[in-house]
């Protein structure tokens, strides 16, 4: 068995590994990459393997980073199969769809200005078209359920408890009577998040790809903590008639949010104020979230079966045409935006951003991970101006970070996880984190576990089992 790394190796996004065992190839992920805009053009055009080539994809969960480069595949003549868990499939058609909608309005709006400047204009990575070429290739499974991927190759899916449907995939390869067990964590969850079941206990295997986005760290912020910072971003929206915006993915971010929001004015902790949640693609994910309570954990599934809907209140609107969303811009707060893509990439929330940051009475709450280059990591680095659609503009909104609301586990967590495998995997291949935090992890499982084959791939490397 062959193991290369054409994405997430030294780096958060672009999640795309690709197993090699006899003559099967199998990918793990097809993730979009993120991040500077022409090196993320680059990668995200050149895959770095021969789709033709690839007779099945095993897809971990929905996010952009992980399933956004699906489409790409079909395109260039990939036949096979696509594996996941059935909410995973619903959710990654649906993403796809706004992927391709977002790339198209995004690359308009951009070349209106390049053709002005006579420079070449920017090309979608795919349409709507490929991606219902894809989606028909998709095949849902059940959690646990072993069922055979190839000749000699089967596959299981174990819950992961990052995003609904989310899942870490086992793989167990038969050759010459014997046979390979490789596990790839794809995105790990926490315990006690709102709405899901904890992570699954890992199963055995002989090697195990981890994620590390939080390779370096333990998320240190206290709930009642972040809700002393939700409290006083509140009174401070309310005193001044300001905007809150927050940047979050619309599946499983946007979600999280709604249901807490509702626990802290159930609670009496805040008064409920306006919350828009402008993105098509989270109302959808939002039924989606509904279609799948098998994926519940028992207190939200309760919440479910009690009190009706959990995701609805009468102060949340979700907002669905372009029309709505652009008057979001002129109304008067105090209310909260909140807005996809989690990372400032693409997406309304960039426009909200254009129209709110240079407002010092205005506040940006940064709920989840951003990685490098970004224009959400700059906004967390308080950088005093940044780019938004090419163009320089200063940043005087106030940046509240939230460090505890975080649906990827942290440091401690992967290490747990390592330490629930028995007998304990030989190789261990250190991926989705940015270089400082996969090196963190890796050196703290060298000290753990002398006689354990620790590797932070490098990108493109290819690696025997």
């Amino acid at each position: 068995m062959k193991i290369s790394f054409h994405g997430a190796a030294r780096s958060v996004t672009g999640s795309r590994h690709l197993i090699q065992c006899g003559g099967t190839r199998v990918l793990l992920d097809c993730g979009l990459f993120q991040g500077r805009r022409e090196e993320s053009d680059s990668r995200n055009r050149e895959l770095g393997f021969d789709p033709k080539s690839v007779n099945a994809v095993l897809l971990s969960h929905a996010h952009i980073d992980h399933s956004g480069a699906l489409p790409a595949l079909a395109k260039h003549g990939f036949s096979g199969k696509v594996h996941m868990t059935r909410a995973t499939g619903d959710l990654t058609e649906m993403m796809l769809e706004d992927s391709a909608h977002i790339q198209q309005s995004d690359c308009e709006y951009v070349n209106k200005k390049e053709r002005r400047k006579g420079r070449d204009c920017r090309r979608p990575y795919y349409d709507a078209d490929d991606v219902q070429a894809i989606a028909r290739r998709f095949s849902g499974v059940r959690y646990g359920d072993v069922f055979q991927v190839r000749p000699r190759l089967k596959a299981s899916f174990h819950d992961a408890g990052h995003i609904l449907g989310s899942a870490a995939i086992r793989l167990m390869a038969t050759a010459g009577g014997r046979t390979t067990t490789l596990l790839f964590s794809g995105d790990l969850g926490r315990k006690q998040m709102p709405i899901l079941r904890d992570p699954e206990a890992p199963p055995s295997c002989d090697a195990l790809i981890i994620e590390s986005t939080y390779g370096d760290r333990v998320h240190s912020e206290s709930r009642d903590e972040a809700t002393q910072k939700v409290q006083a971003m509140v009174a401070r929206a309310v005193a001044n008639r300001s905007k809150i915006i927050v940047p979050a993915f619309a599946v499983g971010r946007t979600q999280d949010l709604v249901v807490w929001i509702k626990e802290l004015v159930k609670e009496g902790r805040i008064d409920p104020l306006p919350i828009y949640i402008d993105s098509p693609m989270a109302t959808k994910a939002t039924e989606i979230f509904r279609r799948h309570p098998e994926c519940y954990d028992e207190e939200t599934y309760r919440l479910l079966t009690s009190e009706g809907d959990p995701f609805a209140a009468r102060y949340i609107h979700y907002v669905s045409s372009v029309q709505e969303s652009q008057k979001l811009n002129g109304i008067k707060g105090p209310c909260v935006i909140i807005s996809a893509s989690g990372m400032c990439e693409g997406g309304r929330v960039v426009h909200h951003l254009k129209h709110a940051i240079q407002d010092e009475a205005n506040s940006i709450a940064i709920v989840g991970f951003q990685a490098e280059h970004t224009l959400g990591r700059k906004l967390v680095e308080g950088w005093d101006t940044v780019p938004l659609f090419g163009v320089p503009t200063p940043r005087r909104a106030q940046i509240v970070r939230f460090n505890g609301l975080s649906a990827h586990a942290d440091r401690e967590d992967l290490l747990a996880y390592v330490r629930a495998i028995a007998p304990s995997p030989a190789t261990v291949f250190v991926v989705h984190g940015e270089e400082k935090q996969s090196c963190s992890l890796a050196a703290a499982l060298r000290a753990e576990y002398p006689r354990m084959d620790v590797i932070v791939p490098e990108p493109g490397s290819v690696h025997d089992l």
